[in-house]
């Protein structure tokens, strides 16, 4: 028998029980298999043991399963690790994982490509392919998890959705992927250690407000300056820094999270005592804190890392003038998997 076959991570449980009444089966076969799929990640229907045969057989005829792997890694001299993972005709999408003292992070992608086109990030230099499936953006937590645990015996403590893509082009699938991530029929992690970042739409960030997420939200933001940063990115003359604010305020009024505003510091650009106090203004306006990220290069790319001593005055700034503010030191320059460097080489 022989059918347009749809991928079972896209179908919700209420259509699998749907589908399973109208052949005659019980409901709850619904339950099993949606346990097989997210909390074993058993992505064979002839392996799913408590189903009968008939069943197995059953979804074989009428069901796939898209599903990733580690195509090949590559390990930084700071212990940083990329993954390639495969997607369909030759593509791939990277991941990385970030062992640090007390944290094992994840950071994912979420888009094949990027249509953003930000000046200092290489995922940007491509053009969008598609989106992932909450499926695929699930495969890469599973999958390095399962490395964490297999080579430094524990789970990942923090995901990122900082990888390619904006993850809010993709916020169906995006939040479907984090409901399988938490749920206790998934992986049973805490909304808390998971992080969404976006570049700044807006209504996107309003619209992620009214699902009441319990995440948190990080903003590119890389100056508090609307000349400067739609030099740097061209969202922001649609989505300027008054609409973005007054978009944080809804989420935080929503939420009571705190939104995290990631500040790529750029030599003689976006690093001087006046862009440090514009920053200081922008973030009186919402509870708030700051990554200061140190630049990463990237090929063709003209920007600059800021010097030891601009980044000391502008972390102290901001300190004195009460910002709560972090410097996140760069992980795995040396093999491409920093900051604004995810461009996997053979994606066309």
């Amino acid at each position: 028998m022989s059918h347009n076959k749809k991928d079972i991570r896209g179908v919700s449980k209420e259509e699998l029980e749907f589908f399973f009444s109208a052949h005659n089966r019980p409901k709850f076969r619904a339950d099993q298999v949606y346990e097989w799929l997210w909390k074993k990640h058993q992505l064979d229907f002839n392996a799913m043991s408590n189903l009968p045969l008939s069943d197995r057989e059953l979804l074989n005829n009428y069901f796939s399963i898209t599903r990733m792997h580690i195509q090949s890694q590559i390990t930084s001299m700071d212990g940083t690790i990329k993954f390639l993972f495969n997607l369909d005709q030759n593509r791939t999408v990277e991941g990385v994982l970030i062992p640090q003292l007390n944290r094992l992070t994840a950071c994912i992608s979420s888009q094949s490509g990027c249509s953003l086109a930000c000046k200092f990030c290489a995922t940007g230099q491509l053009k969008l392919y598609r989106n992932l499936t909450a499926g695929e953006i699930y495969d890469q937590v599973f999958l390095l998890n399962k490395y964490s645990i297999d080579n430094f015996q524990k789970p990942i403590t923090n995901i990122v959705y900082m990888g390619m893509g904006e993850p809010l082009l993709n916020m169906k699938q995006v939040l479907k992927s984090i409901h399988y991530i938490v749920s206790k029929n998934g992986m049973g992690m805490s909304p808390k250690r998971i992080t969404v970042s976006t570049a700044g739409i807006s209504k996107m960030i309003k619209k992620l407000a009214d699902y009441n997420p319990k995440f948190n939200l990080a903003l590119s933001l890389h100056s508090a300056n609307n000349n400067k940063r739609t030099e740097l990115m061209d969202i922001n003359s649609s989505n300027n820094l008054t609409s973005l604010s007054e978009a944080l305020l809804y989420f935080y009024n929503k939420t009571k999270i705190k939104p995290t505003y990631e500040y790529i510091l750029l030599k003689g650009f976006n690093d001087s005592l006046e862009d440090a106090k514009e920053l200081v203004n922008f973030c009186n306006k919402i509870p708030s804190k700051v990554n200061l990220i140190e630049y990463n290069k990237v090929k063709n790319v003209p920007y600059e890392k800021s010097t030891k001593k601009s980044t000391e005055l502008f972390l102290h700034t901001l300190e004195k003038n009460n910002v709560l503010v972090r410097l996140r030191k760069s992980r795995g320059e040396d093999i491409g998997a920093a900051c604004g460097q995810l461009a996997t080489q053979n994606s066309k």
